[in-house]
């Protein structure tokens, strides 16, 4: 719709659009998560809590109508069969831009519970969204680096409390919760640093999502694995905001969850974790292969 104008103003009109959508709904969030903690009632926690998923859906679609304003990509999306509202989900996909969530968001809104991310805890500090993300009770995780953890050994573990006193809250409602596997953005640079023996992933981190099925175990309902290939590249954020992302590849398959994955201790399982690691090893596997066949299918424009 806004394809005439320049893309330097059409990025703008979007960045403007963006920013006043989230002032504007971030103010019923913060109202919500006030009320939560002056109402600390199950029942009532349980109505605003809809309420304010209702708010960040509604917030979802305002960013979906911009996105089709100023960019008027290609969609080619498949796999959404079978998947409702009604059921709670594990969520996973393969990381390359900042535009992957919301191109997550914008496929999934309504089709599925509200994503809940696992963030990592500085981004509690990004200006209000941080706290946004915090009112609708996103997990925050403290990572460590094992060099930290040698030193401070007490610290080993906190991760899966953290994982466990978020899915507790997550028990009344269903929900969908999300990990990137990768842990961050796939760039040739980490490509390299890592080794990875797959060619379009980075090595995935299988700790984040055992923890979850330790926490959450049978109440999952399945595996939401999602794929995303950008056939001109890696797109940024500006090219988001100037509608210069042509095509958007997007495979989604929901896969059973095998249920002697679940309920295990990942951290004190030796031979679980080997299991687990061997499962999520040959998800990547596929994933890779699917998108080797994307590539081809795909190609850049020329």
């Amino acid at each position: 719709m806004l394809h005439f104008l320049p893309a330097p103003l059409r990025g703008t009109l979007a960045a403007l659009a963006l920013a006043c959508n989230t002032l504007i709904l971030c103010w019923p969030l913060f109202f919500g998560a006030l009320l939560k903690l002056l109402l600390p009632v199950q029942t009532a926690r349980k109505v605003i809590n809809v309420v304010m998923h209702a708010v960040a859906r509604s917030w979802i679609s305002v960013n979906k109508t911009w996105m089709d304003m100023v960019g008027g990509s290609h969609w080619d999306v498949e796999g959404m069969e079978g998947l409702d509202t009604r059921h709670t989900y594990l969520v996973t996909s393969n990381h390359q831009s900042w535009v992957d969530i919301l191109v997550l968001q914008y496929q999934f809104n309504h089709r599925i519970p509200f994503l809940k991310f696992f963030l990592k805890q500085e981004l509690i500090w990004v200006p209000v969204i941080g706290l946004c993300w915090w009112a609708l009770e996103f997990p925050f995780m403290k990572r460590f680096s094992k060099e930290y953890l040698a030193k401070h050994p007490e610290k080993r573990g906190q991760d899966l409390a953290t994982t466990r006193k978020a899915c507790e809250r997550y028990k009344t409602n269903p929900v969908s919760v999300f990990n990137f596997l990768e842990g961050t953005r796939f760039t040739p640079e980490k490509h390299d640093q890592q080794a990875s023996s797959f060619r379009h992933l980075l090595k995935p981190k299988a700790g984040g999502i055992a923890f979850v099925l330790d926490a959450m175990g049978e109440q999952l309902t399945a595996l939401v694995n999602v794929t995303i290939h950008y056939p001109d590249g890696s797109p940024s954020f500006w090219d988001l905001l100037t509608g210069r992302v042509r095509k958007i590849v997007v495979r989604v398959s929901k896969q059973e969850i095998p249920a002697e994955l679940l309920g295990h201790n990942y951290d004190q399982d030796a031979a679980y974790r080997l299991r687990f690691q061997e499962w999520v090893n040959l998800l990547w596997e596929e994933k890779d292969a699917q998108l080797d066949a994307l590539h081809r299918e795909f190609p850049p424009r020329s």
